[in-house]
């Protein structure tokens, strides 16, 4: 069975907004206090998922990535641009700046469930796909990379209950200055 899987880093206190500093937030860019580390090459262990999957964007996301990723052209950065793309927009009429980007077709549940069917589905940021996947019970494991910074204020990744059931563990490891977490839906 395919997946749907969300990735994000996030701060100790749980926020998840504006990492980069691109949306421009007063506490923006909180992620590069650790260094390019933090960011070089497969920190949320995708592995094969970038050859056989689909990355899924929000516009917002997708319009940065497409800014950067690009002209990368380390290994890691080759598989991602080399990755199937889905941009979720209603106002994109081109996603042409980076190669293999599509835009989703129709309703964002019913276009995750058809990709779904046939592939794992990796929602990278996009923080308001996830809170509408997440209250429709569509993403089955969560990777976060949290770091040791402490903001306050900002958008969680989790605004309630993630559904019925509680997360399972599925791994921890360290990831530079924070450490990656794997959490499943039980039984998926």
């Amino acid at each position: 069975m395919h997946r749907v899987i969300a990735i994000h880093y996030a701060t100790l206190d749980g926020f998840v907004e504006d990492p980069d500093g691109a949306g421009g937030t007063p506490g923006g860019g909180w992620l590069y206090r650790y260094g390019p580390e933090t960011l070089a090459g497969d920190k949320f262990r995708l592995g094969t998922i970038l050859d056989t999957g689909a990355l899924l964007f929000g516009r917002v996301t997708w319009e940065v990535f497409s800014r950067r990723w690009p002209a990368r052209s380390d290994d890691f950065s080759a598989r991602m641009n080399a990755a199937r793309k889905v941009v979720v927009s209603r106002s994109l009429g081109d996603v042409s700046a980076w190669e293999n980007s599509t835009l989703l077709d129709g309703d964002l549940v019913d276009g995750v469930q058809r990709l779904r069917s046939e592939r794992d589905v990796v929602v990278i940021g996009s923080v308001g796909i996830v809170h509408e996947l997440t209250a429709r019970d569509l993403v089955d494991e969560f990777r976060v990379v949290v770091l040791p910074t402490v903001l306050g204020t900002g958008r969680r990744l989790f605004t309630g209950p993630a559904g019925a059931d509680d997360l399972d563990l599925a791994s921890v490891e360290q990831s530079g200055s924070g450490a990656l977490l794997r959490y499943r839906r039980p039984g998926r």
